[in-house]
Order: C-alpha cells, then sequence, then structure tokens
C-alpha cells in the first residue's frame, strides 16, 4: 500500500495537501485542473519534490527521505526517456543494469520482453526508426524488466492517435494485472481513466483527495472537475 501520511507539498506561492492510501495493485487515475498539482504529487512520490512536511510510506515503510533510485517504483513519462544513440534492446536493458553489462540470462529476458509488448525482432534498431507507438512499447517493456511494485504513468500515451492509445493503455493495463502493479496515472483525459482506472484520485484546490469510483466521479463530479471538464 501507498500512504501519503499529512504530506504537505510547497513550491513558492503552491501549496498541496494529501492525506490518503493506495491499495496494493490498484490502478488509479490523478485527475484534475491544470495547474492543479498532479504531476508534482508524482514528483514527491519518485523522491524528485522534497515535502515540506509529512510521509510517503510503501508497504509500511518510511521512504520519504529515500533516493529516488533506490525507491521501489518506474515511471513514465510523456517523452519517454529513450536515448536515441541506444538500441531498443540497450534502452531495453538500462531497466536491468545502468552499465548495460547484461548477462545472457539479461538478454534472454529482454527478448522475452520485446516478445511480450510485440516488438520481436526490433531489438537491434534506434529509438528514431520507430514509431510513436512502438517508441512507446519500448518504454514499457523497460518497466516490465525492472519489475517494481508501483508504476507512475505521467500523460506516457498523450501524444499517440486514440487507437494506439487505447491499445497502450489495455496493454498496460493487463501487464500491471499480471506483475500486480500499484498503478497511478496523469491524465487530462476522463476517457484514458475510465478505459485503465476503477479509481480516481482528484487534485484540485490545494488538495489530493483519496481515491473514489471513477465512475461515479466523472458521472457526479465536483464543481472544480465539473468546469475543468466543461460538463
Amino acid at each position: 500500500m501507498l500512504t501519503l501520511d499529512n504530506l504537505r507539498l510547497e513550491q513558492g506561492s503552491f501549496r498541496l495537501a494529501a492525506d490518503l492510501s493506495v491499495a496494493t495493485g490498484a490502478r488509479v487515475a490523478v485527475i484534475g485542473p491544470s495547474g492543479a498539482g498532479k504531476s508534482t504529487l508524482l514528483a514527491a512520490i519518485t523522491g524528485f519534490l522534497a515535502p515540506a512536511s509529512g510521509r510517503i510510506l510503501w508497504a509500511g515503510q518510511d521512504i520519504t527521505r529515500t533516493e529516488p533510485g533506490a525507491r521501489p517504483l518506474s515511471i513514465l513519462f510523456q517523452d519517454q526517456n529513450l536515448f536515441p544513440h541506444l538500441s531498443v534492446t540497450q534502452n531495453i536493458g538500462l531497466g536491468l543494469d545502468p552499465r548495460l553489462r547484461l548477462s545472457p540470462a539479461d538478454h534472454a529476458r529482454i527478448e522475452a520482453a520485446l516478445e511480450r509488448t510485440g516488438l520481436a525482432g526490433l531489438g537491434p534498431r534506434k529509438p528514431a526508426e520507430l514509431s510513436g507507438g512502438q517508441q512507446s512499447r519500448v518504454a514499457l517493456a523497460r518497466t516490465l524488466l525492472r519489475a517494481r511494485p508501483l508504476l507512475l504513468l505521467d500523460e506516457p500515451f498523450s501524444a499517440l492517435g486514440p487507437a494506439l492509445k487505447a491499445e497502450m493503455l489495455a496493454l498496460t493495463a493487463e501487464l500491471a494485472a499480471e506483475q500486480g502493479t500499484t498503478l497511478l496515472m496523469v491524465t487530462h483525459d476522463p476517457e484514458d481513466a475510465a478505459a485503465l482506472c476503477p479509481q480516481t484520485l482528484l487534485v484540485a484546490e490545494g488538495l489530493a483527495h483519496p481515491p473514489q469510483d471513477t465512475a461515479a466521479l466523472l458521472a457526479n463530479p465536483p464543481p472544480s472537475l465539473r468546469a475543468y471538464l466543461g460538463a
């Protein structure tokens, strides 16, 4: 379980409070008006932003001061964080060893991840030789190999067309279910939230609210979310 215990985040005049828990294995959308603090909340969970006060706990262990690389999580950004000078195999291999000292067993795992994400045979290619959807699959394959229990998504598929985005959301849900991954996804699109996440965490007016049923929230949004969605 991920717990944000009386967490307070501050950046200049910006303030955000969170006191909530996300159950292990849950898939939760993070939605709210632009500038409300959705990505800021993820930055705190990843360790790139130190909270002003409060704690972040995973499985009961306080990770508030843990270095980002030592936290039990992976994160996918919109730009996919692929290195253009490395092959697909090498980009995925970074999930196993940042120095790319890969054993035969590691290469076998990479090939299995390529197969699982629909990239079989594309290992030698560079990212520039791939489509946008294929690049997204490479980034997802890397997180699959990392096998961290918590996966954070900061709109990684927003640049894709509707069909490709739906395909990536479905694949992400499938892989998260297989690994029992707890997932938090920042999105501006309520359809994405409904497609991937049974629960949604609303960030609005300086507060990150506890997760609630996605369908119920979108059917009867509070005023702050209603204004944002144009409902």
